[in-house]
C-alpha cells in the first residue's frame, strides 16, 4: 500500500495534526502526547480480552434490571466522556489499520490475519460501547455500523484464507483484494467516526445554546476545545454545526464572564479553518472581540485570549482572511487596545499574544503601521524588549522585529528608532541564537536574524540610522553572518537579508570593509554574492 494511502487513512480518522495559529504555545496535551506508561495503562483497559468480548457481543444477556443499570450508566456519561471514549477507540483502531498495511507490504500473512481479528474485535467493542451510552443515534449511523461490521468480517475471512495456503502466486493475487478491502474498511470507519463525532458536536453545541448552567456550559466548551486539537477536519465540523455561533453567545453574556478565556481559546482554535472565520464574520465576531478588548473591566487573561483570536484570523499564512471587511471598521479600536495590552502585560505569554496580533495586523493592512506610529507603539515595544521577563523568548522577539520591519517603510520611523535605542536592539537581534536547540526555536531565531537585517536595510536609508549602525559595529557582524553558514544556521533567507543590509551600509561607510569583503559581498550582483556565500560550506577536499 502506498504512502498516500497511509496519509488518506490518517485523514479519514481525524488523527492528523492541527494547523493552527502561530502563537507558539501549546494549550492542551494531545491524546497521544502523554507519558508512555500512562498511555499504555489507558489503552490496556480497551485492548484486553478482545476475543472474549467478540464472543460475548452476540449473546443477549441483558435483563430488565440490567437495562435499568445501563440507563443509569448512560446518564452518568456526558457528551465530553462520549467523545473521549470514541477518540481513544478511534486512535487504537487507526493504529491497528496502519500496522496491518505495513505488515501486508512485507507479506507477513499470519500477522496480518491476527491483527485483522483484533481490529474486528475493537470495531465491535467500539460500536457496542458507543451505543450503550448514546440512545438516539441516527439511522445513517446504524447503516454505517452494519456496513463496517460486514466489511470487517469479510476482511477477517479473506486474511484467514491467506494463512491456509502456501502458494506464493495465489497469495500475491489475493494481496490486491486485501488492499481494496482494507481501504474500504478505513473509509467506512472514517465515515462512521465522522458521523459519531458530528452527533456529539451537535450535542455539545445544543447544550451551550440551551443551558444557563455555568458548569454544563464550561464542560461543553472544554469538550469542543479538546476536539479542535484533533485536526482541522473537526474544526470544520464544529463550525458547520454552529459551534462558533454558540461560543460567541457565551461571550455576549455577562453571567459567563469567568468562561470567556476558555471560550475565546476555543474560538481561536476553530478559526484555523476558513469555515470558522466565515462563521465569525456572520455573527459580528469582530465587533464582539473589539468590545472585549476595549472593556477595561475584563481580566488580563480574557484580553490575552481575545488577542489570540485576532492573531489567528489575521494570520498572513491564511489565504482566506481578506474578506474580513468588518475588521477594517474596528481596526483602530483593536490596535489601540492591543498596544495597551503590550504595554501593561504582566507575563511573557500575554505580551506574545498581543504582539503576535499586532504583527499580523501590520501585514493585514498598511494603515495599521501609521496607527502604531501615532500610538507610540515603537517606544512601547522597544521598552518591553528591555524587560527580559516580558520579552523572554525568540518567539516574542520575532513578533517585535516583525512589527519594526513593517513599520520601517515609514519615513518617520527612523527618528523613533534612534530615540528608543532601537539600532542597539536590532544589533543584538543579529546575534540571536537558540539556547535549547529545539527546531521550532531555531527557526524562530532565523526569522529574528533575517527581519532585523531587513529592518536595518530599510532604516539605513536615513543617514543618522546608518551611522548609528556603523558605530555599533553592525558591518562586521553582517559580514560574519554572510561568510559563516553556522552563524546563520545555514539559512538562505538570513544570508539575502544580510547582504542587502551590508550593501546599504557600505554606501554610507565604504572604508568599513576590507577590500576582499567589498569585492565579494558588495561589488558583484546580489545573486553572485549569494552564490559565493552559499558555496563556502562545500568541501573541495
Amino acid at each position: 500500500i502506498s504512502i498516500s494511502f497511509h496519509r488518506c487513512l490518517q485523514y479519514l480518522i481525524f488523527i492528523a495534526p492541527n494547523c493552527i495559529l502561530e502563537s507558539e504555545r501549546c494549550r492542551a496535551m494531545h491524546l497521544i502526547q502523554v507519558d508512555s506508561v500512562q498511555r499504555w495503562m489507558e489503552d490496556l483497559k480497551l485492548m484486553t480480552d478482545c476475543e472474549c468480548m467478540c464472543i460475548l457481543q452476540s449473546k443477549p444477556i441483558s435483563t430488565e434490571e440490567d437495562a435499568q443499570s445501563e440507563l443509569i450508566l448512560s446518564s452518568q456519561h456526558s457528551a465530553y466522556d462520549n467523545l473521549q471514549l470514541l477518540l481513544k477507540r478511534a486512535w487504537i483502531i487507526s493504529t491497528e489499520l496502519t500496522r496491518i498495511a505495513q505488515k501486508l507490504e512485507k507479506n507477513r500473512w499470519q500477522r496480518v490475519h491476527s491483527m485483522t481479528v483484533r481490529v474486528n474485535c475493537h470495531v465491535h467493542s467500539m460500536i457496542n460501547e458507543y451505543n450503550s451510552v448514546t440512545r438516539n443515534s441516527s439511522e445513517e449511523m446504524h447503516q454505517f455500523e452494519k456496513l463496517l461490521i460486514e466489511k470487517c468480517s469479510e476482511f477477517t475471512a479473506v486474511t484467514e484464507r491467506c494463512i491456509q495456503t502456501e502458494d506464493e502466486q495465489t497469495l500475491q493475487s489475493m494481496k490486491s483484494c486485501i488492499n481494496e478491502t482494507l481501504i474500504t474498511v478505513a473509509q467506512y470507519f472514517g465515515q462512521l467516526i465522522e458521523l459519531a463525532l458530528t452527533y456529539e458536536i451537535q450535542n455539545l453545541v445544543r447544550q451551550i445554546n440551551s443551558s444557563d448552567n455555568i458548569y454544563i456550559t464550561e464542560s461543553s466548551t472544554i469538550g469542543l476545545f479538546s476536539l479542535t486539537q484533533e485536526g482541522a477536519q473537526l474544526c470544520r465540523i464544529i463550525a458547520k454545526e454552529g459551534g462558533v455561533v454558540a461560543l460567541f453567545k457565551i461571550c455576549r453574556q455577562d453571567c459567563f464572564r469567568c468562561l470567556y478565556p476558555q471560550t475565546l481559546r476555543t474560538l481561536a482554535s476553530i478559526c484555523c479553518v476558513e469555515e470558522g472565520i466565515h462563521q465569525l464574520e456572520k455573527v459580528d465576531g469582530i465587533l464582539c472581540l473589539a468590545d472585549i478588548l476595549t472593556d477595561s473591566t475584563h481580566s488580563e487573561a480574557t484580553h490575552a485570549e481575545a488577542a489570540a483570536v485576532i492573531a489567528q484570523i489575521t494570520s498572513p499564512h491564511l489565504t482566506f482572511t481578506q474578506h474580513l471587511s468588518s475588521f477594517l471598521e474596528n481596526m483602530e479600536e483593536i490596535v489601540t487596545a492591543l498596544v495597551k495590552l503590550c504595554q501593561e502585560a504582566s507575563t511573557g505569554e500575554v505580551f506574545l499574544l498581543a504582539s503576535a496580533a499586532l504583527a499580523n495586523i501590520t501585514f493585514f493592512d498598511t494603515m495599521a503601521c501609521e496607527m502604531l506610529l501615532h500610538l507610540n507603539a515603537m517606544k512601547i515595544l522597544l521598552a518591553a524588549c528591555a524587560d527580559k521577563q516580558i520579552v523572554d523568548t525568540p518567539y516574542s522577539r520575532d513578533q517585535v522585529v516583525t512589527i519594526l520591519a513593517n513599520m520601517s517603510v515609514l519615513d518617520q520611523c527612523a527618528s523613533e528608532i534612534i530615540q528608543g535605542n532601537g539600532v542597539q536592539l536590532l544589533m543584538e537581534m543579529l546575534f540571536e541564537r537558540s539556547s535549547s536547540g529545539n527546531s521550532a526555536e531555531v527557526t524562530a531565531c532565523e526569522r529574528v536574524q533575517q527581519k532585523s537585517a531587513v529592518t536595518l536595510a530599510r532604516l539605513s536609508r536615513d543617514p543618522e540610522v546608518a551611522h548609528a549602525a556603523i558605530k555599533l559595529s553592525c558591518i562586521p557582524r553582517l559580514i560574519e553572518l554572510c561568510r559563516s553558514p553556522a552563524e546563520r544556521n545555514n539559512s538562505d533567507s538570513v544570508l539575502v537579508a544580510c547582504l542587502a543590509a551590508l550593501r546599504r551600509l557600505a554606501v554610507m561607510s565604504p572604508d568599513g570593509l576590507e577590500d576582499s569583503d567589498f569585492q565579494q559581498l558588495v561589488k558583484p550582483r546580489l545573486v553572485d554574492s549569494f552564490l559565493l556565500c552559499t558555496n563556502m560550506e562545500e568541501s573541495f577536499v
